[in-house]
């Protein structure tokens, strides 16, 4: 891209507003957290997947309420459903907190047998699913295991591949990048599902490798003459340098993930919503998050250059200065 060809922007300068910003959005994260905790009793809005009972969705020939469907409930003798719209259409999810499936008795009959009285033949069921309470609870463990064995994972490869300082600064990235994504989905009251997890570990892998390409350009910048330049100027120079493939890939997934939201239908849209989330916040930590903690970690365990590296840096201000003389 030409507009970033000889980008020059002082993003160590501007770190610290990013501190503040990303400061905001945590607060405003764990508080959403909190509030989840106090009024639901959860700090996230888990799906049947986690939670275990049964989600049965509806659709009804004709515009009907979410009131007009819970007196149906009620009057059946059933008060403990939750009924939500889904999509735009006249169609509603209805979540059973318990789990009963019994060949005489199934979800959908109980539905149908609840809500027929009300509305006749005009109401049909598309989509049942039931999970257990201790399947929830393993996928609940399986997937925050996911997640920490791929940090894990990405921590031992950063470390044979950089050094150790570059996998800290990665990992602390990725966990801002995922934290931060939470605290919105918190916030949106989204539904937590598998495909939300699926969707965290796809921004963990897209932010690490935005993360890479920067710390390998910085890694290479390292090697060569600094010409005075500070740790900090190398680390500026390299976001700048890596500017355009950041802003074009992070342009041409945000295109996709944004035909998804809009055209993907209602059962895609939480998936699609959770990664462009993740896009954009990974892209911002990939320039004010990952670098500034790399510059954090160097001032408080500086890097001792190996003595060839030493040695080769003086050799190469020896010739700069024996050219300069000559001229």
């Amino acid at each position: 891209m030409r507009v970033f060809q000889n980008a020059n922007y002082p993003f160590m300068q501007w770190r610290r507003r990013a501190y503040i910003l990303t400061a905001l959005l945590f607060l405003a994260g764990f508080v959403a957290m909190g509030m989840n905790v106090a009024r639901y009793g959860t700090w996230q809005n888990y799906g049947v997947d986690f939670t275990g009972g049964t989600l049965v969705q509806v659709q009804f020939q004709r515009p009907v309420t979410v009131e007009q469907i819970r007196g149906a409930s009620r009057a059946a003798g059933h008060t403990g459903w939750e009924i939500t719209r889904f999509g735009t259409g006249n169609e509603y999810v209805i979540r059973m907190p318990t789990f009963r499936e019994t060949a005489q008795e199934t979800s959908q009959k109980r539905v149908l047998a609840a809500l027929n009285p009300s509305f006749g033949n005009d109401v049909r069921v598309t989509r049942v699913e039931a999970v257990g309470p201790k399947v929830g609870k393993e996928l609940q463990w399986r997937a925050l295991l996911a997640i920490i064995l791929s940090l894990g994972a990405t921590l031992a490869y950063l470390w044979f591949r950089f050094e150790w300082r570059f996998g800290l600064a990665a990992i602390g990235a990725t966990g801002h990048d995922l934290m931060i994504t939470l605290g919105i989905i918190a916030m949106l009251r989204t539904e937590v599902n598998l495909g939300t997890v699926a969707a965290l570990l796809t921004i963990v892998g897209y932010s690490l490798n935005d993360t890479i390409v920067v710390f390998d350009r910085i890694r290479e910048n390292l090697t060569k003459p600094r010409h005075g330049q500070s740790f900090t100027e190398i680390l500026n120079r390299s976001i700048n340098e890596t500017l355009p493939r950041t802003v074009l890939t992070g342009g041409c997934t945000m295109g996709t993930l944004l035909a998804l939201l809009i055209f993907g239908g209602p059962v895609i849209r939480d998936f699609a919503l959770v990664l462009i989330l993740g896009i954009f916040i990974g892209t911002f930590s990939s320039i004010f998050v990952a670098s500034p903690l790399l510059n954090a970690i160097q001032a408080r365990w500086p890097h001792r250059a190996p003595k060839r590296e030493q040695a080769a840096h003086s050799t190469s201000r020896s010739r700069e200065a024996a050219a300069r003389v000559r001229v």
